[in-house]
């Protein structure tokens, strides 16, 4: 979804909910990953040019100081009015929809991880070894 967000425009900023901000949004058990992994994550994606982390439940205050042209959404929002679609307009902004990616969504792999623990056991236990690393 990235790289389609990136082809609409010049430039491809990614606001990313901190830590707090996914806890009360998503609830306990998020992020599965700390604030400053998932923000290198991003910034190492060729597409992305900025990561702005925030730490409210929406993103409507970096909107406002970023004023984009264009601000774009998964599939998962499609048909619903986003809380900041109207601060999007203020700033003359456009919001864009694009559509999921079939088995693509974070939170069915968050649950699939999570709903598998005979696989997953070495892992969270610990005795996993690189050794035991396999690609699919």
């Amino acid at each position: 979804m990235l790289r389609e967000a990136r082809k609409l425009g010049d430039v491809l900023v990614v606001g990313l909910n901190s830590d707090a901000s996914a806890r009360r949004v998503k609830g306990l058990g998020r992020p599965v990953m700390l604030e400053e992994d998932r923000v290198e994550l991003l910034e190492a994606l060729a597409c992305v040019d900025h990561v702005v982390v925030f730490d409210e439940d929406t993103p409507e205050a970096l909107i406002r100081r970023v004023e984009p042209d264009l601000h774009v959404k998964g599939g998962d929002h499609a048909g619903d009015r986003l809380a900041e679609e109207s601060v999007v307009e203020e700033v003359g902004g456009e919001v864009i929809v694009l559509p999921l990616l079939p088995g693509r969504s974070a939170s069915a792999t968050i649950e699939h991880i999570r709903s598998s623990p005979g696989e997953t056991a070495a892992v969270t236990d610990g005795t996993a070894k690189p050794a035991d690393w396999v690609r699919p």
